[in-house]
């Protein structure tokens, strides 16, 4: 097997399908002697003529005609698993997506790419992961992510592609009735209210920190937690403040009494994009896959790799 040259394959099956070595060698593209050439080594492999001459042209021995069917097979398993491109038909497709995201990026996310896949991707399944982020380049690498969506500043080089979904900025909330509603938030108020931090993983939360302490803003932390789930509730019921991205505050005044004012502070924004790695960048799958996501969340299609 170690010396076999699979490209006799196709002179068998050319020959076997024409018995003719011209019209076999014009089907290849080969010259007539390199196709003799090529039965001559095959006759040696195999330890048969397979292909004796006669008045009209070559008729297949016994052992050719108990190989045709193999060889067909072999030559059709390759149009169709090698030389043809996959495709994905969302209709019918059974298939696992694995996303990472922040517990806040699937506040986002996860309702609408739920609702979309839902409706055109019945048979496909979600598992969404929050992956460390100097384990997710590598988790990527792998395939056990296909797509990372979110605030992922870490995930650089020229084996990443990303693509930008929209800009994001920061909002205060506070209880719905709580006195600085009427009047808006004053830089005093924010430093002498009482504060809610959240300390999750997700990237995005350091801007404001990073951000406040440049500015030298002191301000009363009374709560920190890892997590953001129990914040709306604890906003509600309080006098705190917590200042969130947007789009989160949006997910939060669903389904809590809180309203989201503008910080006092011009806090930057920054940018949510779906990275995803090159070995997927032609699976149709995943292309079918950021499509949606795309369409559910960006504000410019305009794809770029860093």
């Amino acid at each position: 097997m170690d010396n076999f040259d699979l490209n006799l394959i196709r002179v068998f099956d050319a020959l076997q399908r024409h018995g003719h070595v011209g019209k076999a060698a014009e089907e290849l593209g080969l010259s007539q002697p390199s196709v003799s050439y090529s039965l001559k080594h095959l006759r040696e492999q195999l330890g048969d003529p397979l292909f004796v001459k006669v008045r009209h042209g070559m008729e297949p021995t016994s052992r050719a005609l108990a190989l045709t069917p193999v060889v067909q097979s072999i030559l059709a398993d390759i149009r169709e698993h090698i030389l043809t491109a996959p495709g994905f038909d969302s209709g019918t497709a059974r298939r696992t997506f694995t996303l990472a995201m922040s517990d806040v990026g699937e506040m986002v996310f996860l309702p609408k790419i739920m609702k979309r896949i839902a409706r055109d991707a019945p048979l496909v399944d979600v598992r969404t992961v929050s992956t460390d982020p100097k384990d997710l380049m590598a988790a990527l690498q792998r395939s056990e992510v296909d797509l990372a969506i979110g605030y992922f500043p870490d995930l650089q080089g020229t084996d990443v592609f990303q693509q930008r979904l929209f800009r994001h900025g920061f909002v205060c909330l506070v209880r719905a009735d709580h006195p600085v509603v009427s009047e808006g938030l004053t830089k005093k108020q924010f430093q002498s209210l009482p504060h809610a931090v959240v300390q999750a993983e997700g990237r995005s939360q350091e801007i404001v920190e990073q951000f406040l302490k440049a500015k030298g803003v002191q301000r009363r932390e009374m709560l920190h937690s890892p997590h953001f789930l129990s914040i709306p509730m604890v906003i509600a019921s309080t006098d705190l403040v917590v200042t969130v991205p947007a789009a989160v505050a949006e997910v939060f005044a669903r389904f809590a009494d809180v309203h989201a004012l503008e910080p006092p502070y011009s806090m930057p924004s920054f940018d949510l994009k779906q990275h995803w790695h090159r070995s997927q960048q032609n699976d149709p799958g995943n292309r079918w896959l950021r499509a949606q996501v795309l369409e559910l969340f960006g504000d410019d299609g305009s794809a770029r790799r860093r």
